[in-house]
């Protein structure tokens, strides 16, 4: 077997999402609301498990069952069920992963973990108890087996059903869903035959089945059920439903604890976007979630910040579909105000970005809102992150419609970001005599470069478009000028349409591509860098902080390549396939700044940085890229976007050898650790910490009681 597709036999460190100090420091009305807005995002983590693989809720079952049967003491499987030292610390390296992640399918492209100890080892363990034994007969098989390797579309539990869904089948459903104002996130598709007819469902995550609904509502026009009839459209003539009440136990579950929530909040503004989320998470109606989100923008600064919902759709190998995601947060005050000065000085930043055209819109051009709506940027620490991957920061929410008209909140995890401080990470495309300085500044980048990439990158741009019939968000009398082109552009949003809609599946991964190079664009300006705290007389130097900042850029393109899919030429993150499309950009355009030495017998990969060419070619070569794909995205030009980007995002000739290097070398993905807050007979919460191990992260689910 691949060895890539298993947990490395190196163990994998665990990290602690610390929270106590901050916790401590909330009051007990504080700590209630965290505790009940916490209990409902962890129910969500079955949703996750089973939105990604048939075998996931099962996997996790068979783990659970095994820590009850040995109440936490591992140590009785090497005792009394032959099992070795060795293999014990291979199946609990497996768990921990498995638990941290919340699913079978982890790190960069999604790629399948298999626990590296055999199907005997697995039954000997599994004899513990009856309950294990059958947990493990129904899973053993594709727990094991090391396909599919990603989450290709045939393979995605996004889509369901014996015979797998066509791109083209999705690309039309999604063309129904449409029609009937019905838009994607928190559904998934079944196909199924059946009197020789194709037939899809679309299951629409909600506490309410459609009878249950129907019900509920009675006297009143009731959603529509059937979306297609079939036999009006020469691409799908099955008939499309929609089938309301998928996942829902758990969202039953979630709505329970958000009631309770609901008597904590601070002030109006939470309960307001708290009952909207019951609403939508009952009926599942998108509309009442689009209504949470604008209230929720408008809870500025709160002391616990929150975030539930269906919210990135980067799993979802057509790009719209949305995981689910709990996260909910302390604020942190003095890092907060930290940031304030980047975030007064935004509009003076977003003047010095390529298509601002002065005396245009305040200087800013065309392609930005009249009002840069300065977000709320905070600096929090993660309670309870539930989501398939522990993010360093988010900006929400996703709908552009309501950040250019509410707004939207920045927000950075400290205690994730404090991780990337460690040590021990590998460095393996980098020069052995580069890494030193570079390990010195990696925290220092990741955390520039990923405040600016929330902020400024996802914050700016607009969506020139005619929202409705005869009315734009523009001056259609005096058509705005392409800064690409110096003409009129030829193409905007029509009703109806929107980002995704538009770019599908490219959406995505040139919104993180764009974020990305706006952050590295800005980055390159010494008074963006005075705002962080450094400049030519601190300990590290701005110039040693834009010199690392190519070799970073080199560094992330080389190591995204374990996200790509060989079998299917696919990228399995939109973050990945950024990266590697902008070194490939630099690497054909900016005039020998970046380079690649590979050497294919020793197996070695390293970016190279010439440092003379960085102020000559580097933020230049930065803008160009930056420049078209923003406007391609501002004027709906998915066309020439296409041109563009796809050649960027392949991986041939050369790059396939690089492919193979980076894939024989796997990163270990990451392991968090998370705390628990429990409800006391004293109606106060308390807050348990676990150790950082693959038990302690064991242990912490079991508490969970999922």
């Amino acid at each position: 077997m691949d060895s890539s597709l298993r947990p490395s036999r190196t163990p994998v460190a665990t990290y602690q999402l610390s929270i106590q100090d901050v916790f401590d420091r909330l009051s007990d009305r504080e700590q209630l609301y965290a505790h009940h807005l916490s209990r409902a995002a962890w129910h969500g983590a079955r949703i996750i498990l089973r939105q990604t693989s048939s075998e996931g809720t099962g996997i996790f079952d068979f783990i659970l069952e095994l820590h009850k049967a040995c109440d936490g003491q591992w140590g009785v499987f090497t005792d009394r069920f032959g099992i070795t030292t060795e293999e014990l610390n291979l199946f609990l390296d497996y768990a921990g992963m498995f638990m941290s992640k919340m699913n079978n399918f982890c790190g960069e492209g999604d790629r399948k973990i298999v626990p590296a100890v055999s199907a005997d080892s697995l039954h000997k363990m599994a004899s513990i108890s009856p309950a294990a034994t059958v947990a493990l007969e129904a899973i053993i098989q594709p727990m094991l087996s090391p396909t599919p390797t990603a989450l290709t579309l045939s393979e995605s539990a996004y889509y369901l059903g014996d015979d797998k869904i066509t791109l083209d089948e999705v690309a039309t459903i999604a063309r129904v869903m449409r029609l009937n104002d019905l838009e994607p996130e928190n559904t998934r598709i079944q196909r199924g035959t059946g009197d020789s007819r194709v037939s899809y469902k679309v299951l629409q995550a909600s506490v309410e089945s459609n009878a249950e609904l129907r019900d509920h509502i009675k006297g009143s026009a009731f959603p529509t059920e059937v979306l297609w009839p079939g036999n009006r459209d020469d691409k799908l003539d099955g008939v499309i439903r929609l089938v309301r009440g998928d996942h829902s136990a758990e969202m039953a579950k979630i709505c329970e604890h958000l009631l309770q929530a609901v008597r904590y909040s601070a002030n109006a503004t939470q309960a307001r976007f708290i009952l909207d989320y019951l609403e939508s998470f009952t009926s599942g109606s998108l509309e009442a979630y689009r209504r949470a989100m604008k209230n929720w923008v408008q809870d500025v600064y709160p002391r616990v910040e929150s975030i539930l919902g269906f919210v990135e759709p980067y799993r979802d190998p057509y790009g719209v579909r949305c995981e689910w995601r709990g996260v909910v947060s302390i604020a942190d005050l003095q890092e907060t105000a930290k940031l304030t000065t980047l975030v007064n000085d935004s509009t003076k930043f977003i003047r010095t970005l390529p298509w601002s055209v002065p005396g245009d819109n305040d200087g800013k051009g065309p392609f930005e809102k009249t009002e840069f709506n300065a977000p709320a940027f905070s600096v929090v620490h993660a309670l309870a992150f539930v989501c398939s991957n522990v993010w360093e920061a988010s900006t929400l929410p996703n709908y552009n419609d309501i950040r250019e008209t509410y707004g939207f909140k920045n927000i950075v995890y400290a205690n994730r970001m404090s991780a990337n401080a460690d040590p021990s990470r590998p460095l393996n495309w980098i020069s052995p005599s580069e890494s030193p300085s570079f390990r010195k500044v990696y925290h220092v980048l990741r955390f520039i470069t990923t405040s600016i990439h929330e902020l400024l990158g996802h914050g700016t741009g607009k969506l020139l478009a005619e929202t409705s019939p005869g009315v734009f968000n523009f001056d259609s009398n005096r058509i705005p000028i392409n800064t690409l082109t110096g003409n009129p552009i030829q193409s905007w949003y029509k009703p109806g349409q929107t980002w995704t809609s538009v770019f599908e599946k490219l959406a995505g991964t040139v919104e993180e591509c764009r974020a990305m190079l706006i952050s590295y664009y800005l980055a390159e300006n010494k008074d963006m860098l005075r705002m962080y705290g450094y400049d030519d007389n601190t300990d590290i130097t701005a110039d040693e902080l834009l010199y690392n900042m190519y070799t970073y850029i080199g560094f992330q393109g080389l190591r995204a390549l374990q996200a790509f899919n060989e079998e299917d030429h696919s990228w399995g993150s939109s973050h990945s396939n950024a990266d590697f499309a902008i070194l490939k950009h630099l690497l054909r355009d900016a005039n020998g700044l970046l380079s690649v030495e590979c050497d294919a017998d020793s197996g070695t990969l390293q970016v190279r940085v010439d440092r003379s060419k960085i102020a000559e070619e580097g933020k230049a070569s930065i803008g160009r890229m930056l420049h078209r794909i923003h406007v391609w995205r501002c004027t709906a030009d998915v066309t020439a976007c296409k041109q563009f980007y796809e050649p960027l995002s392949a991986v041939q000739g050369e790059e396939e050898l690089w492919r193979r290097i980076v894939a024989s070398k796997p990163e270990p993905a990451w392991k968090f650790v998370q705390a628990n807050t429990i409800l006391t007979d004293d109606g106060k919460v308390q807050l348990k910490v676990y150790e950082e191990s693959d038990t302690g992260i064991i242990q912490s689910f079991a508490d969970r009681d999922l």
